[in-house]
């Protein structure tokens, strides 16, 4: 095994994080006519849907963590070794 479990968690999240950032706006419209009296940003979306998304985000950055690891696996794409020579 060319990585450990904690480097795989650590490239599962920065995928999440990812993918989070690309799966926010979707589905979201910015089309609000009268301004917004509760206290609101005018470019706040009336149903973010953020539960969805989350699960969205969650299965899709599964996916890129697949490829990435396949790829590491392959070695297309070898991860620099860290430690240091014995």
């Amino acid at each position: 095994m060319p990585i450990g479990p904690i480097t795989m968690l650590a490239i599962y999240l920065v995928c999440w994080w990812t993918v989070l950032f690309a799966v926010l706006p979707l589905g979201t419209s910015k089309e609000r006519h009268e301004p917004p009296t509760d206290g609101a940003q005018w470019g706040a979306p009336e149903k973010p849907d953020l539960k969805r998304k989350f699960i969205t985000t969650t299965w899709v950055s599964f996916l890129v963590w697949l490829l990435v690891m396949a790829l590491v696996f392959i070695g297309w794409m070898p991860l620099p070794d860290l430690a240091p020579p014995v």
